[in-house]
């Protein structure tokens, strides 16, 4: 059996699941997932367990936030005033928006609060803060040509 070492294309099918046990993603139903090993295409944390596995392990890890979506970051919370969003965007909690950097890319905020004409934004991760485990099969590894 192939073992899988950095630079290697694995293909996996995972479940992903929360401290509580919510799942918050999955391949199931989809084609698996295909990356290169050790390229920093995925977490750090999965990176690193699927790292020295043979093709057709299964395993689960536990991963810390700091080698998932890093700790939440209170500095990545900002309020603006309302009037600075387009008035057409209708606010909720929760509602998911994205706004262009200085630098020309995207960043992905949601909406936390809205009250007195201002609203909360957060900049972090969804799943930033938290500790998350993966079930995991190592469907394939292949050597890049």
């Amino acid at each position: 059996m192939t073992t899988a070492t950095a630079g290697d294309i694995v293909s996996i099918h995972y479940t992903g699941t929360l401290a509580d046990g919510t799942q918050f993603d999955s391949s199931e139903g989809r084609d698996p997932l295909s990356f290169t090993l050790g390229s920093g295409q995925i977490i750090k944390g999965l990176d690193d367990a699927i790292t020295g596995l043979e093709e057709g392990a299964e395993s689960t890890v536990t991963i810390p936030a700091a080698d998932a979506y890093g700790d939440h970051d209170p500095a990545q919370i900002q309020q603006v005033a309302r009037d600075t969003i387009p008035a057409e965007i209708p606010l909720e909690v929760g509602l998911q928006l994205q706004a262009q950097t200085q630098q020309g890319g995207t960043i992905g905020l949601i909406v936390t609060d809205i009250q007195d004409g201002m609203v909360t934004l957060d900049a972090n991760h969804p799943l930033a803060g938290k500790e998350l485990t993966f079930n995991f099969n190592l469907i394939s590894v292949g050597r890049p040509e």
